[in-house]
């Protein structure tokens, strides 16, 4: 699903005090609750989320001391996604040491009141880990703040479903794609590796008539635009995140 997104200066973000930390690739997301409560009213108020995005983030800087709110990401029960330190910028969330290993993303329930998270929120926290993915460099790990971490953060319902696997509400699960290799599969020159091995297998695994042999050549380039001609998307020949993880996950007509 395509996110939703609530850009900063949409939800009157206070500046950050300081330069992020630029943070180039992670092996995926951790999930997080506010760990107090949340007003049940958030449900039927979206006004109400963006409200409570800021008190969290006048939390983190003028109580934690951080230079902006901790979260990438914060996922509430409109299936909307507020932007927070956002892509390629180090969360300050996960904890000490744990911060560089995945992006942070927030669901807005808590201890009390709001604990059970709705489907509109579980699909907002999915679509932000699919944007990291296609744009953050993110692996395909999502866990809790717990796993690693002294907490009982993202609560025993958010905990659960990261458990499950985080399936979409609809009871599809998260496709297992591997993750993004961290470079363009382009030509010319030929380029030659496991990825390009990994892709062409599973091209070949779609249909596709290709030769397995690790590398991207002509054959290869002219394959991907196909395929990306068939998906709607940019037929460049270059296989990049979005690419990627279509191969996998697209439905094969």
């Amino acid at each position: 699903m395509a996110i939703d997104l609530v850009l900063r200066r949409d939800w009157n973000a206070r500046a950050p005090r300081g330069d992020y930390t630029q943070l180039d690739s992670t092996k995926g997301v951790k999930v997080h609750y506010t760990g107090g409560r949340v007003d049940p009213g958030i449900v039927s108020d979206h006004t109400g989320c963006a409200a409570l995005v800021r008190s969290i983030q006048g939390h983190h800087m003028d109580g934690n001391g951080w230079i902006d709110i901790g979260y990438s990401y914060v996922a509430c029960p409109h299936m909307k996604v507020f932007e927070g330190r956002g892509l390629h910028h180090l969360p300050a969330a996960n904890g000490p040491g744990l911060n560089a290993g995945h992006y942070a993303v927030l669901g807005l329930v808590g201890n009390a009141g709001l604990v059970q998270p709705p489907d509109e929120m579980l699909h907002g926290i999915l679509d932000a880990v699919q944007y990291v993915r296609d744009r953050g460099r993110a692996g395909n790990e999502i866990k809790g703040h717990r796993d690693g971490y002294a907490t009982d953060c993202p609560g025993e319902s958010l905990y659960a479903w990261v458990r499950r696997g985080a399936p979409r509400p609809d009871g599809t699960p998260e496709p297992q794609t591997p993750p993004f290799p961290g470079r363009l599969l382009t030509y010319p020159p030929v380029m030659r590796g496991e990825d390009v091995r990994t892709w062409q297998a599973r091209m070949l695994e779609r249909g596709w008539e290709l030769e397995v042999d690790g590398a991207y050549g002509s054959e290869s380039r002219e394959m991907c635009r196909r395929f990306q001609r068939q998906q709607g998307i940019d037929d460049d020949g270059v296989v990049g995140p979005i690419t990627w993880r279509l191969t996998w996950e697209a439905p094969v007509p």
